[in-house]
């Protein structure tokens, strides 16, 4: 049975009312049009659907949307503007990290989450970080480049 839920996405309050159940990815895309976060896998496997829930990582896929109830949820929408983009967005277009696309935001979100808690991290640890996040096309190391050079410039 529907019921209503809070969600506080990208510092914006909303309220919809549907499933418990329901993937906290579909609210997202379907309802409050955020194309960021990608289905990928639909099993948590991938990273492609990425979002920080209270600024923790969270495969949004399989996140019931009641499990997000009243938490902060940040997307890949609510970190820069084309005329002013975040340190890692920018990084990732210097450095030529993104090849088809559909890994990146949740590579950026990983690594935003990363760079939060560890400012300066070692490529290992950017690779730690972001092992889970599957890239198709092959440009890891263009990605671990771009999180370190995030981090040298911030």
């Amino acid at each position: 049975m529907p019921r209503n839920h809070t969600l506080r996405v990208n510092g914006a309050t909303h309220t919809v009312s549907v499933e418990p159940d329901t993937p906290l990815l579909y609210i997202l895309r379907n309802d409050l049009e955020l194309n960021g976060p990608r289905f990928g896998c639909g099993l948590s496997q991938c990273g492609a659907c990425t979002v920080l829930i209270d600024g923790k990582p969270a495969r949004s896929c399989v996140t019931p949307v009641a499990a997000a109830d009243a938490k902060s949820i940040t997307t890949l929408e609510s970190l820069g503007a084309r005329d002013k983009l975040h340190p890692l967005q920018r990084a990732f277009i210097e450095e030529q990290a993104a090849q088809c696309g559909y890994c990146t935001n949740g590579m950026i979100m990983t690594a935003i989450a990363l760079l939060d808690r560890t400012p300066k991290p070692t490529e290992a640890q950017v690779k730690k970080a972001l092992a889970a996040n599957l890239c198709r096309c092959g440009t890891h190391n263009r990605i671990v480049r771009a999180v370190l050079r995030a981090a040298k410039e911030a």
